[in-house]
């Protein structure tokens, strides 16, 4: 499905393709979730539009270094970086408010066309537009998908028979269990190379309060999941009886971020009755770590060879630039 949304325009429109999964695949995931054990929920539902400012607001705290060390490592090495892109398509993975590829499209002008991907598609379109109004050359498309499945590169004339190459910041591969991780990337190496942002592992004092902030907005990112069921399912949480806690698990690499029941309580969706124990939890994420060399390991199992790595000073994060074999 596509679309092109546009006023009085002194710029280029944002052509929308539309692939967001309906409203009863989300109904659906959501029952599946609630009723294994334990009980999770894929991150990619917290993104709604609320939850994706929350998410933006995230992004600025002080505790949270992976945002501003990724931004310092872009800015850094923007003028590199941007011998790889080339002059034809740069896919960003999970845009977000765009702010980083910014970074990018301004060391490499020659790119023409930008697309982004995300779920979350009013949040999409008003980056995408912000965008075209700040880049008048440039040809902005909205692609709303769940980038975790096969992209439907087929229905995208933009992409067909062009140099194309992949953009994934914020760490956000690692919200993927490792064999996910070489699916996603599987997937990503159908439109080209890719540059991928990269958290490496660290002490959970680090780690910890990036993921579960003084002000609480991480919590608030969290429970929004629960609010949108409400919204959009018609459940009845009441979210004064569940609380967040996001902790390291080192064993594994990896934040485990859980939304735990306060007490024994039962949440209706429909006609389905979800029951909760005390201090039982809803896992809402995992974002797995990783140093250079177990992220490149992933990345070569996916098919791609590793070409360069950048990273800054303190050996908090990593940006990576991969070739398609």
């Amino acid at each position: 499905m596509t679309a092109t949304l546009n006023s009085q325009l002194h710029y280029r429109p944002v052509k929308l393709y539309d692939f967001q999964p309906p409203l009863e695949d989300f109904r659906s995931a959501v029952l599946e979730g609630l009723q294994r054990f334990p009980k999770s929920i894929s991150p990619q539902f917290l993104y709604d539009k609320r939850g994706s400012e929350l998410f933006d607001a995230i992004c600025t705290l002080p505790e949270y270094y992976l945002t501003r060390t990724e931004v310092q490592l872009l800015q850094d090495h923007a003028n590199e970086i941007a011998t790889y892109l080339g002059n034809g398509a740069l896919v960003e993975f999970g845009s977000g408010s765009s702010q980083k590829v910014r970074l990018l499209l301004d060391a490499a002008p020659q790119v023409q066309t930008y697309i982004g991907l995300d779920i979350s598609r009013q949040h999409l379109y008003e980056a995408c537009t912000a965008l075209a109004q700040d880049y008048p050359g440039l040809e902005a498309i909205a692609l709303c998908t769940d980038y975790t499945q096969p992209l439907p590169i087929a229905q995208i004339p933009e992409l067909q028979n062009r140099h194309t190459i992949g953009f994934f910041p914020g760490s956000s591969i690692g919200n993927l269990e490792p064999a996910e991780a070489v699916k996603f990337l599987q997937n990503a190496a159908v439109l080209g190379d890719l540059i991928i942002g990269v958290d490496l592992k660290k002490p959970a004092s680090i780690l910890e309060p990036a993921y579960d902030d003084a002000q609480g907005i991480s919590a608030a990112f969290a429970l929004n999941l629960l609010t949108r069921i409400n919204r959009e399912l018609g459940a009845d949480f009441d979210l004064s009886l569940f609380t967040y806690r996001a902790r390291y698990d080192e064993t594994f690499g990896r934040i485990e971020m859980q939304i735990v029941s306060l007490a024994q309580q039962t949440v209706h969706i429909g006609d389905a009755k979800i029951r909760f124990g005390n201090g039982e939890t809803l896992r809402t994420e995992y974002s797995y770590k990783y140093t250079s060399d177990e992220f490149q390991m992933l990345a070569m199992a996916a098919g791609f060879q590793p070409i360069q790595v950048w990273t800054d000073a303190q050996q908090l994060f990593n940006i990576h630039y991969l070739k398609r074999l």
